[in-house]
C-alpha cells in the first residue's frame, strides 16, 4: 500500500488532482465523525439522465482516488431531492395530464405515469439505482422526504428557523432576476400544506423560535402555524442545498457549470449554519449534435443510459464521463464508437506500461483493477464488417472474428460479444439509413481493381501489417497525396463510409478474397449506378 500511495503522491491524472485538493482540508488525520463524506445530488422531477450517471462515476473517481492517497475512511451518498413540489410536467413521460394535476406536490405523492410505483420519484430514484448497481458503485441512497420526515435535518431547521434575517440577507440580493413581488414573498421555508399536500411558495408571516414553528396563509386565506420539524416544512433548494452540506457533514461534491452561482451561495449559507461548506468541483455541461445544452425534461436530443448501452460496454461509457470534465463535450451516438475504441487502446497501453498506471483512465474507469485486454478487435472494425457482410446474424461476425482471433468466443470475452451484438444494433439504426457508396473518380477506380487483383492472388503472410504495407504501396503508386485520400476513397466506395479503422486489420479479419470479391461487387454496383445516372 505504501508503493501505492508514493505512486498516487506523484499521479497527475484529474480525480488524483482533486484528491490531493480535498486530502489538504484533512492534513492526513480523518475529520471529528471519523470518515470523509462524498455526495451526489439528483432531482427525480424527470428521469433519471446520462449527466447524473456521470457526475456519480465522477466522483467515485475522486473517491477512489482520496482513499488511494490518504487511506481515510470514506463514504458515498446519493441524495434524492424527492420531497420537492413538481414544478412542470415532462415532455418525455406518458399520461402527462395525469402529472399536470399533480402540479405542487411533492414528487414522492405526484403519482406515477408508468403506473409502476408509489409516485413518480420512487421510480426515478429505482432506475438511478438501477443503473448505479449496474455499474457496481459503492454509495447510499438518500431521500430527502425520508430524511425531512425522520428528523434527522430537524436541528439545521431550527438553525435556520433561529438565523432566518441570516439567510434572508445572503438570499435575497441575489434575486434580482425575479420579481418585485417574488422578493417581498420569498422565505427560505416552503410549508407543505396540510390541506392539499402541496409543497407552498408562500411568504412567512411569523417565526415562533422557542417553539419551532412559522405561521403562513393557505391559499383559501386559512392563517396556519406549523413547525419546521418533522417533514412539514422543507427549504428552498438553495438553502435547502447548504442546510445539507452542513446537516450531514458533506466534505466534496460536484455540480454543473450552470450551478456555480447557486453553489457560491450555498457555501456561504453553509457557513450561517456554522459549518464550513464542503471542498467543491463543477463540470462542463454535455451539449446535443448541434451544440445545444441538453434538456433533461424535453429528451430525446441527447442520449439515455440505456441506449448507450445498447450498443456498446459499460466501461465505455464511463470512459466518455472520465475525459476533460471541465471541457464541454457533444453527447451524441456518434461519440459511442470512438469512445468504446480510445478505452481498449487505454486498456492495452495500461498492460503495455506506456503511462504511468494512476495516470492511465482505466485505472480510474475499473476501480484501479482494469481488466487485461481482449482480442484487440475495434468497434469501428465491427461495424465495417456489418457493412461489409450485411450481417443480422451474430455468428456471422464470429465466424470472421475466430478466424481473425482464434481464442475469442462470446464466452471468453463478454465485452466482444456485446460489441458484437450492439455493433449490428447500431449500423442497423444509426449508419444503415444514411449510408450512401460514393462512384469512384477513374484513378481511384484503377487503384481498387489492382488492389482487388493484388489480393486475388495474393501470396504473402494473412497478417494486418503486410495487407497494410500492400494498401500503402498501391496507394503510393496511383499517387495519391494526401495519403488519406486514397483511405478515404476506400471506405466510401466500398463501405459507404468516410473513416475506418486500418484497412489492412479489416482485411486479415475479412479474408483476402472475401475482400477481392467485395471490391468486385461494389465497382460493379458503381458502374450500374453510373450507367442509369
Amino acid at each position: 500500500m505504501a508503493d501505492l500511495q508514493t505512486m498516487a503522491a506523484g499521479a497527475k491524472s484529474w480525480p488524483f488532482a482533486e484528491a490531493k485538493r480535498l486530502a489538504k482540508r484533512f492534513r492526513g488525520h480523518p475529520p471529528d465523525k471519523g470518515h470523509v463524506l462524498f455526495q451526489t445530488g439528483y432531482g427525480p422531477s424527470g428521469l433519471p439522465h446520462i449527466g447524473t450517471f456521470g457526475e456519480v462515476v465522477r466522483t467515485s473517481m475522486v473517491r477512489q482516488a482520496f482513499e488511494t492517497l490518504t487511506e481515510i475512511p470514506t463514504r458515498l451518498i446519493c441524495f434524492s431531492d424527492d420531497m420537492d413540489g413538481l414544478r412542470k410536467v415532462p415532455e418525455n413521460v406518458p399520461h402527462r395530464e395525469r402529472l399536470a394535476e399533480d402540479i405542487g406536490l411533492p414528487l414522492t405523492r405526484v403519482r406515477d405515469p408508468f403506473g409502476e410505483y408509489k409516485s413518480f420519484a420512487h421510480h426515478n430514484n429505482a432506475m438511478l439505482r438501477r443503473f448505479l448497481d449496474r455499474f457496481g458503485f459503492e454509495y447510499e441512497f438518500v431521500s430527502a422526504t425520508e430524511t425531512y420526515r425522520s428528523g434527522r435535518f430537524d436541528e439545521a431547521l431550527l438553525t435556520a428557523l433561529e438565523r432566518f434575517d441570516q439567510l434572508m440577507e445572503i438570499v435575497l440580493p441575489t434575486l434580482g432576476g425575479v420579481s418585485a413581488d417574488r422578493r417581498q414573498t420569498y422565505s427560505p421555508f416552503l410549508p407543505v400544506s396540510p390541506k392539499s399536500g402541496r409543497v407552498l411558495q408562500v411568504p412567512t408571516l411569523e417565526r415562533n423560535v422557542s417553539r419551532g414553528t412559522i405561521v403562513y396563509v393557505e391559499p383559501d386565506g386559512e392563517r396556519i402555524e406549523v413547525p419546521v420539524t418533522g417533514g412539514n416544512v422543507k427549504l428552498q433548494w438553495r438553502p435547502d442545498w447548504a442546510m445539507r452540506w452542513a446537516a450531514l457533514g458533506v466534505d466534496y461534491e460536484m455540480y454543473g457549470k450552470d450551478l456555480i452561482p447557486s453553489a457560491d451561495l450555498a457555501k456561504r449559507l453553509c457557513r450561517s449554519f456554522g459549518r464550513p461548506p464542503p471542498t467543491t468541483m463543477f463540470y462542463e455541461l454535455f451539449l446535443n449534435e448541434s451544440g445545444q445544452k441538453i434538456s433533461k425534461s424535453k429528451g430525446g436530443d441527447g442520449i439515455s443510459i440505456d441506449e448507450w448501452l445498447d450498443y456498446a460496454p459499460d466501461s465505455s461509457l464511463s470512459y466518455f464521463m472520465y475525459q476533460r470534465p471541465k471541457a464541454a463535450k457533444q453527447l451524441h451516438f456518434g461519440v459511442i464508437p470512438k469512445a468504446a475504441d480510445e478505452h481498449e487502446r487505454h486498456l492495452q497501453r495500461y498492460w503495455q506500461g506506456e503511462t504511468p498506471q494512476l495516470d492511465n483512465p482505466v485505472w480510474h474507469i475499473h476501480a484501479g483493477v482494469p481488466p487485461h485486454p481482449g482480442s484487440g478487435i475495434s468497434y469501428a472494425m465491427l461495424l465495417n464488417l456489418v457493412s461489409a457482410t450485411g450481417a443480422v446474424d451474430p455468428s456471422v461476425l464470429w465466424k470472421y472474428i475466430q478466424g481473425y482471433a482464434p481464442n475469442a468466443s462470446p464466452e471468453s470475452d463478454p465485452a466482444l460479444d456485446h460489441m458484437v451484438n450492439g455493433s449490428m444494433r447500431y449500423f442497423r439504426r444509426k449508419l444503415l439509413p444514411a449510408r450512401e457508396f460514393r462512384v469512384p473518380d477513374d484513378r481511384e477506380r484503377a487503384a481498387l481493381e489492382s488492389l482487388r487483383d493484388r489480393l486475388a492472388t495474393w501470396g504473402g503472410d494473412a497478417l494486418a501489417e503486410e495487407y497494410q504495407k500492400a494498401v500503402y504501396e498501391i496507394g503510393r503508386e496511383f499517387e495519391f497525396e494526401p495519403m488519406r485520400d486514397w483511405f478515404r476513397a476506400i471506405y466510401e466506395v466500398l463501405l459507404g463510409a468516410s473513416q475506418g479503422p486500418r484497412f489492412g486489420g479489416f482485411i486479415a479479419m475479412f479474408g483476402h478474397l472475401e475482400t477481392a470479391r467485395l471490391i468486385e461487387d461494389r465497382l460493379g454496383s458503381t458502374f450500374r449506378l453510373a450507367a442509369k445516372e
